[in-house]
């Protein structure tokens, strides 16, 4: 029985300690107070607490230095995305110019029923299917899944996947994209998401479902993206709109954006 309950208390603590970092409350660079004290307020053993501090560890929440103890790791190194709702085709194009990607596969395959339904596929119709892990400032964020028909695939190479933004490449081929649908949740990682985005496996992760259209209203990309959360928020800015007693918030468009460092 031992044996499966320190586990378990190793995790609350784990998560304990992960929520105050997270919300500030142990400030980056703070020294986490020592194992005999962790042990001691959470009535645990200092072996429980070690495999807690581990957790952190391995997320890259805290640093543990030999003799000095436990700090809390400044995340404030890594700069987090954050996504305008509001403009979701001009942003996706835009981060995929600022961050690094890795392609982990690529190739042509028979889709899901639900994937072939959602890009409005013929029976039979094959995909491009990709996966990606998208980098900021070197440090995973996201982990991407696509789907584009295959007669749209083939119009890129493996290669240029691997070093443009795939909603660019779509729009090369002569594909005008005018909207999108998309769904927002949340999520828990699995073993392959896990360990593209350096977490541990059951970490909780956003996950968002964006179906891209032409205007015909054709189907050109399904995209399932899974984000670390401490690196990926999503953003919209509102506007009250409408007469006196039917007020309602509304999407702010054309949102003014800081200066790019770069003098664009």
């Amino acid at each position: 029985m031992k044996s499966s309950v320190e586990p378990l208390k190793a995790r609350r603590i784990y998560l304990l300690l992960r929520d105050r970092i997270v919300a500030g409350d142990l400030p980056p660079g703070g020294r986490l107070p020592g194992e005999p004290a962790l042990a001691a307020e959470h009535a645990v053993s200092r072996v429980t607490v070690r495999r807690a501090l581990d957790l952190l560890e391995k997320e890259g929440l805290v640093q543990r230095k030999a003799g000095s103890g436990t700090f809390v790791h400044d995340s404030r190194a890594v700069r987090p995305i954050v996504a305008d709702l509001s403009n979701v085709l001009s942003h996706l194009i835009d981060m995929g110019r600022s961050t690094d990607v890795k392609l982990l596969s690529f190739g042509y395959v028979a889709p899901p029923e639900a994937i072939a339904e959602s890009l409005g596929l013929k029976p039979g119709e094959r995909v491009q299917r990709s996966v990606r892990v998208r980098l900021i400032d070197g440090e995973p964020f996201s982990y991407l899944t696509t789907h584009v028909p295959e007669w749209l695939g083939l119009t890129y190479s493996e290669a240029e996947l691997a070093a443009r933004p795939l909603l660019e490449l779509i729009e090369r081929s002569g594909v005008k994209t005018e909207r999108a649908t998309q769904a927002i949740n949340a999520t828990l990682a699995g073993p392959e998401a896990a360990a593209a985005l350096d977490l541990e496996i059951g970490s909780p992760l956003l996950t968002l479902t964006r179906i891209v259209h032409d205007p015909s209203g054709r189907g050109v990309e399904h995209l399932h993206a899974l984000y670390r959360p401490d690196r990926y928020s999503f953003h919209m800015d509102l506007v009250r709109i409408g007469d006196d007693g039917e007020r309602r918030w509304s999407p702010a468009l054309g949102r003014p954006r800081a200066p790019s460092k770069k003098g664009r």
